[in-house]
């Protein structure tokens, strides 16, 4: 994403935490992100900008809303994510992000995810699932292969989103899955993001003709800010869902006490998935 070194600045010194699964290590991805970050945070010191904007994450919210914090609709398709610590109920976005949530129910419905533990766990970030192994290194997607990223700037990283893990590299989302928990976005993002409330009528770079407000709507920035998330994982990750129902489930699973490898100590299990209209 490209925008203001000044806002990026303070942005990018937040180091994000790279989801494994499909067999990739999380140290190598996080060491890799924390290069891409250094050469960013140099790049921002110096001053320099590029000469194009990217305006594949320009947003309308006035034509799009927040469709994460809308009620669903009756008739619409919601699932019940029944664990050994209580239940969890998520909608979705098929128009959106339509090959994750096809392969999310689509696994569902055959149980695919009855059993299988949640394998990683970090307070204060998410909780994540899926890998029948139980490992983070295992899982296959509903289409038997992996499948591509689904990003979308209607879609964010809020407190409550349920998303796709993935390796970083290319085509590379399968069964595992996670929920932000993150209920604090920390000083730094909220300070750059307050900044970016009071520069919305302003261009990104000057004679772009694309403003603050269409890559950071003043409605995202104060979800973020009011309510939490893990805004340094967008448009790196498959938001493809959002919790409706027991976040107070979400925030017991990410207390419990876990290993070295954030693995729970004891298991914090998915018995079923329930999909059913809301």
């Amino acid at each position: 994403m490209k925008f203001k070194a000044v806002l990026l600045s303070a942005v990018i010194a937040f180091s994000a935490i790279g989801f494994t699964g499909c067999g990739s290590s999380a140290e190598t991805e996080t060491e890799q992100t924390a290069e891409d970050e250094t050469a960013a945070e140099d790049e921002a010191a110096d001053g320099s900008e590029d000469e194009e904007v990217d305006t594949s994450y320009l947003y309308d919210i006035e034509n799009y809303g927040l469709p994460q914090l809308e009620e669903p609709q009756e008739g619409e398709t919601i699932a019940t994510i029944s664990t050994t610590m209580g239940d969890i109920t998520v909608k979705f976005f098929p128009d959106f992000a339509p090959a994750a949530v096809q392969n999310f129910l689509g696994l569902a419905s055959e149980g695919y995810y009855d059993g299988i533990i949640f394998h990683r766990v970090i307070n204060e970030f998410m909780i994540q699932g899926g890998d029948p192994t139980g490992t983070g290194t295992g899982g296959e997607s509903y289409f038997g292969e992996d499948f591509g990223l689904e990003t979308s700037p209607c879609l964010r990283h809020f407190r409550g989103a349920l998303a796709m893990a993935n390796t970083g590299a290319e085509n590379s989302n399968g069964s595992q899955f996670y929920i932000v928990q993150q209920t604090d976005i920390g000083d730094e993002y909220r300070e750059a993001y307050e900044q970016a409330k009071e520069m919305q009528d302003q261009e990104i770079e000057e004679g772009s003709g694309v403003y603050f407000s269409q890559l950071y709507p003043t409605e995202v920035l104060d979800e973020y800010i009011n309510n939490g998330g893990s805004p340094f994982l967008d448009n790196s990750y498959t938001v493809f869902g959002q919790v409706i129902e027991g976040m107070d489930v979400v925030d017991a699973i990410a207390a419990v006490e876990t290993d070295e490898n954030d693995k729970p100590l004891e298991d914090v299990v998915i018995n079923t998935i329930t999909i059913s209209e809301y």
